[in-house]
């Protein structure tokens, strides 16, 4: 079957939104159409063993058992109808078509009905029924054609995705949360995929594919599809889960729809309740909301981090709770296959991020800690960088992350970063916050997918060679050179000692002070040092000391006094004395500075080098000192430009004045 002929049924089906104009909103016709086509393919493809489960219903009527086994084997798939009634049936009576409809629904297998029910049809039936519309949009199903033998599941596969990609597109302001652009998929799945392309090709070839965020099941198809491109024989079994009802639904009717099984689409929260469980995939691939809390869930998730640790998903870390993109990385890692000992086994991941995964959290932050973990693993592949303003609800930058645990010789230990970010043409309409796309090559576009997706397997030698075009979008780099050493440098406290008002009014407030028998008698002993000021502490105490007895006072004791009186007469000073905790300088937390120091680095030879040459007094507390890991790849990439010469920014201004001259000339004149 072509294209033309997927799109013409797709029109065909899509052609109901000329009925329900009106009564629906733009954005809700997919509410109808696309549970409504997953109804009449249900209903094409049972058609062959209509009579048969029918038989097999009146076998076992009055029988208390479990039927279901019995009528899928009768059916030939894993779903069944036991009605007589059809859509056509339905249509030809107006009057009941929404009793009859609802009995039709009713009478499907469970897992074709909660699909169903996923879709709130019950409740599109009644509003379709209310506006004296549901026995023409049953009409127009009915004259629609989707048996097996006319579009095979491949090719219904590919005019369902055409009518939830019209849904997104109508849906603007939610599209981007469900639905990942079609080129995006097909770049991703690409990087993740063409590395075993030699491996597909083999006969009798199976491989899984999971995705834990699947929405309406895109990324799965074009896995599906890529792998069926390059081996036609071979068999891919898609797995997933989606917190959204609809969109899981849709990604469910999918897999109904193509014959594949539905089960293995689950319904549910992956990260409280992981629907595939021990289950391990060869491919693994997603693109989770962006910046989504995790609140909803934190009580499972730390209880599985502190619980579990390392035996669980999560042992690694946990972010920041206003963004759980990192928690869908660790859940895709743990359902990688293990690699056996002859290199065998393993699997490759894909995820889509923002920029914050890169680098947000401090060292030793949750965030950082599954960026080391991830990295002194060494299996982190490559990182690219895509243009902005690519998706639906959202124009910030986003990235590729493509991981594997077994990385071949040549990209052990290594990373790369490669700069897509140029990689784009504009949009002729722009949809939601999407006004670029990624060129396939076809009706007269740039081939930036194929382009990239070139540049991605070449990257090792393009990094390696000055002279080639492409040289400066790539860039390799060892595992532990994203991470560092954040030291504390610190510097002595040094005070010089005066009695003034505002040490005096400091002083007085000061509560080991405030709490003194005869306070204010103390702090008028103290007064009669106004003026006086001392370069040592212990000159300043004893002078103090012997104010407050020459007034007939008792000195008090205990170092919270002593500490107060020392920071409220003492000021700051560089020229003042250094004190000392212990006998050791004591630091001044108002000049302490912190460092990144690159991994390898010896910190002591920093200091040297970089700090003591301009704080000669400076030092490094090493039991402060932690290690941190972040991927800075705007910084890798920046490009240094100069300002424009002055002479070139005088000469436009002094032709801009011209300009205006001249206008205003003409307004007076």
């Amino acid at each position: 079957m072509n294209s033309s002929k997927h799109t013409e049924l797709a029109n065909h089906a899509w052609s109901v939104a000329d009925l329900l104009r009106g009564d629906y909103r733009q954005s809700d016709y997919g509410k109808v159409i696309l549970p409504f086509t997953v109804l009449r393919r249900l209903e094409c493809v049972l058609e062959p063993t209509r009579e048969k489960v029918a038989e097999t219903v009146d076998k076992f009527a009055g029988q208390e058992i479990d039927t279901d086994h019995f009528l899928r084997k009768a059916s030939g798939h894993s779903f069944y109808n036991k009605s007589d009634l059809t859509l056509k049936k339905i249509a030809a009576d107006p009057q009941n078509a929404a009793k009859n409809l609802q009995i039709y629904v009713g009478a499907f297998s469970d897992n074709a009905r909660e699909v169903l029910d996923k879709y709130e049809f019950n409740q599109q039936v009644r509003k379709l029924d209310g506006a004296n519309l549901l026995y023409q949009v049953i009409g127009r199903f009915t004259d629609l054609d989707l048996h097996p033998d006319v579009v095979p599941n491949h090719n219904m596969g590919y005019i369902f995705e055409e009518l939830i990609r019209r849904f997104a597109e109508q849906s603007n302001e939610t599209a981007g949360e469900h639905f990942t652009p079609r080129e995006v998929i097909k770049l991703m799945v690409n990087l993740l995929v063409a590395p075993d392309a030699d491996a597909l090709s083999l006969p009798g070839v199976v491989r899984t594919v999971m995705d834990p965020a699947c929405g309406t099941g895109g990324m799965l198809s074009a896995a599906d599809d890529h792998i069926l491109a390059l081996n036609p024989d071979a068999t891919v079994e898609v797995y997933g889960q989606e917190l959204n009802p609809e969109s899981w639904a849709i990604c469910r009717s999918d897999l109904m729809i193509k014959g594949q099984d539905p089960e293995n689409i689950r319904f549910g929260n992956s990260f409280s309740d992981d629907g595939h469980a021990r289950r391990k995939f060869d491919y693994i691939l997603a693109n989770p909301p962006f910046g989504v809390e995790w609140k909803k869930v934190k009580e499972e998730v730390e209880y599985e981090h502190t619980s579990l640790g390392d035996a669980g998903r999560f042992g690694a870390g946990l972010p920041r709770i206003n963004d759980g993109s990192l928690l869908f990385l660790q859940h895709m890692i743990s359902k990688m296959k293990p690699v056996d000992v002859n290199g065998g086994g393993g699997s490759r991941i894909a995820i889509v991020f923002n920029g914050s995964p890169l680098f947000t959290g401090a060292a030793e932050s949750g965030e950082s800690k599954i960026r080391r973990w991830i990295l002194e693993n060494d299996w982190l592949e490559a990182v690219v960088a895509l243009p902005d303003q690519l998706f639906y609800n959202t124009g910030i930058s986003t990235y590729f992350w493509i991981l594997t645990n077994r990385k071949d010789a040549d990209h052990k230990g290594k990373v790369v970063l490669l700069d897509a970010r140029e990689q784009w043409a504009k949009m002729r309409k722009s949809l939601g916050d999407k006004r670029k796309e990624l060129g396939d090559g076809t009706n007269g576009r740039p081939d930036h997918i194929g382009d990239i997706t070139r540049l991605y397997a070449e990257a090792l030698h393009v990094a390696k060679d000055p002279e080639h075009p492409l040289y400066g979008k790539v860039k390799v780099f060892a595992n532990e050179d994203f991470g560092y050493q954040r030291i504390t440098v610190e510097r002595p406290l040094k005070l010089r000692f005066e009695v003034t008002e505002e040490t005096l009014a400091a002083l007085a407030e000061a509560k080991p002070v405030a709490k003194l028998e005869q306070s204010e008698e103390f702090v008028a002993a103290v007064r009669t040092l106004l003026g006086s000021s001392w370069t040592t502490k212990s000159a300043a105490f004893i002078a103090l000391k012997d104010a407050v007895v020459a007034a007939g006072l008792t000195w008090p004791s205990g170092a919270p006094f002593v500490k107060a009186v020392r920071e409220t007469i003492g000021v700051r000073d560089p020229e003042g004395e250094v004190q000392k905790a212990k006998g050791a300088a004591e630091p001044d937390t108002d000049l302490r500075d912190y460092e990144n120091v690159p991994l390898g680095e010896d910190v002591e030879d920093y200091l040297k080098q970089e700090v003591l040459p301009h704080v000669s007094d400076a030092w490094i507390d090493h039991t402060k000192t932690k290690i941190g890991y972040e991927i800075p790849f705007t910084r890798h990439f920046y490009v240094y430009k100069p300002p424009r010469p002055l002479t070139e920014i005088d000469t436009e201004l002094r032709s801009l004045e011209a300009e205006i001259q001249a206008l205003l000339g003409e307004v007076t004149a």
